[in-house]
């Protein structure tokens, strides 16, 4: 039973804490791309709005994440996007199973390869939930440290935690941290092989539901 400093505050320490020192490290890779040529995440703060939606990034909760198309200009389905010059190859979005993975999808559909994905990893955050809010929500951090390659991390799904647009996938580049979430939150773990279009539709139908 673990100790909490505030009784309406649940933090990334306390799960530190309650997985303990034996920690699993995920393998993690590049998508169609050699080693040492990827792209770096950049910083979505600055009222950056999602390529799939429109919405702007960081104001919502939940994880974040951008995508980088190695011969492919992705396009914002609702009109022109605020602060994506110089990006051409760039796509950002406020939301995982309501926006980067059914916007990635169908670009993969017209032929489109990615050169590097990143989404938000909260193991690298030290994040906090208030327990005493009617939905509770992740943080939605917007600085480049904050980000790692979606490939290699571990998704907590089905979970009691919203996203920016309802449920959504939590992502964790330690696994035993994802474990101990989903152990606090409801849900299950899931690997980047798992994320198909089935899996974010059913998703997307929680939320209507």
């Amino acid at each position: 039973m673990k100790t909490e400093p505030d009784s309406h505050l649940v933090s990334r320490r306390q799960v530190v804490h309650t997985v303990g020192l034996g920690v699993v490290i995920g393998t993690a890779g590049c998508v169609g791309g050699s080693s040492g040529s990827s792209p770096e995440p950049v910083d979505l703060s600055g009222q950056k709005t999602d390529y799939q939606g429109g919405m702007v990034i960081g104001d919502h909760g939940g994880p974040n994440g951008q995508v980088f198309y190695a011969d492919t200009e992705p396009e914002p389905r609702q009109g022109p996007v605020q602060g994506s010059e110089g990006t051409e190859n760039l796509a950002w979005f406020h939301t995982l199973a309501h926006g980067l993975f059914p916007y990635h999808f169908n670009l993969v559909a017209d032929g489109a390869e990615a050169s590097a994905i990143y989404v938000t990893d909260y193991s690298r955050v030290d994040w906090e939930i208030p327990e005493d809010t009617e939905r509770k929500k992740m943080p939605a951090p917007t600085a480049p440290d904050t980000f790692a390659d979606a490939t290699g991390l571990t998704y907590v799904i089905e979970s009691d935690v919203m996203g920016g647009m309802g449920p959504d996938l939590m992502p964790f580049s330690e696994p035993s941290e994802a474990e101990s979430f989903a152990d606090n939150y409801g849900g299950r773990t899931i690997g980047y092989d798992d994320i198909d279009r089935s899996l974010v539709d059913g998703i997307q139908m929680t939320e209507m539901n």
